[in-house]
């Protein structure tokens, strides 16, 4: 076991912490990190620890909103259970495009787009999308201010706009707030449905990515268990702050400042992947 790789592990850990929830792309600022840090292992463990660090993050919403969510809440009226049954149905909608597209095409993505040329890409394009919706004043008077009020068509249609996550550098919180927000819904219920939805999705990713892991012939060495527990632990711990920045941020802000970070990152990446494969 290396303290620089427990380092590095930490790095990840707060960069995963940090992005999951802020429509910037983790799985991108997780690759681009990488590029840079270099954890000293296998491609195989890498592409599942990407994967499986999101655990610790979900766990920061399971935990925060664990009793808006618990339909089995006793201090729960039966009409506040039924609501919450209604949201988790809503929530299973909303997830389902993804499920069905991500199992078809979970390792022609990993073959074919996840690197840094495709993130920066898809960074600035959804960058400059967020800074188009913000100025077009579509989002001025929204017809959702509510999660609650989220219809089961229209959270079908914001799963739909989930698919284009698939898409490293997207953002999966990015797609389906900015998704949300094209249908009607407020910043505040776009944010908080697009937390909801990735409890059940990178549940089911990272049990897909670890079933994969071991069919593949893989096992899991000592350091790699402590590594992969120490990112989620790291992950949960920054997720919380995480959370409560970008809901207390959308009270007062709109999404540009996030577009325009966007773009400026995707051109920083561009450029020093283009003059790297230049030197080399």
């Amino acid at each position: 076991m290396s303290i620089v790789e427990i380092l590095k592990i930490i790095v990840l850990g707060i960069v995963e912490g940090f992005t999951e929830w802020l429509p910037i792309s983790s799985t991108g600022h997780m690759i681009l990190v990488d590029e840079i840090i270099r954890l000293n292992q296998p491609d195989a463990f890498k592409e599942m620890f990407r994967v499986v660090i999101q655990l610790g993050a979900i766990m920061a919403v399971v935990v925060m909103y664990f009793h808006r969510l618990n339909p089995f809440s006793p201090t729960k009226s039966g009409r506040q259970r039924d609501a919450t049954w209604a949201l988790w149905i809503k929530i299973i909608i909303a997830c389902l495009p993804a499920a069905v597209f991500g199992l078809l095409l979970d390792d022609w993505m990993d073959a074919h787009l996840y690197n840094a040329y495709v993130v920066a890409i898809t960074l600035i394009l959804y960058g400059v999308l967020f800074i188009v919706l913000e100025n077009s004043r579509l989002c001025a008077n929204p017809t959702y201010n509510k999660v609650g009020q989220i219809s089961a068509k229209t959270a079908l249609y914001i799963g739909l706009f989930q698919l284009l996550s698939l898409i490293p550098g997207t953002s999966r919180s990015g797609s389906t707030i900015l998704g949300a927000m094209v249908l009607g819904c407020s910043r505040g219920a776009a944010a908080e449905f697009s937390f909801f939805l990735g409890i059940p999705v990178m549940f089911g990713a990272s049990f897909l990515k670890i079933v994969k892991f071991f069919l593949d012939g893989n096992m899991f060495t000592g350091s790699q268990v402590f590594y992969t527990i120490l990112g989620m632990l790291i992950a949960f711990g920054v997720s919380i702050y995480s959370i409560q920045f970008l809901m207390g941020y959308v009270r007062k802000h709109d999404f540009k400042f996030f577009g325009y970070y966007r773009i400026i990152l995707g051109v920083i990446v561009l450029a020093y992947f283009g003059i790297t494969a230049l030197a080399s």
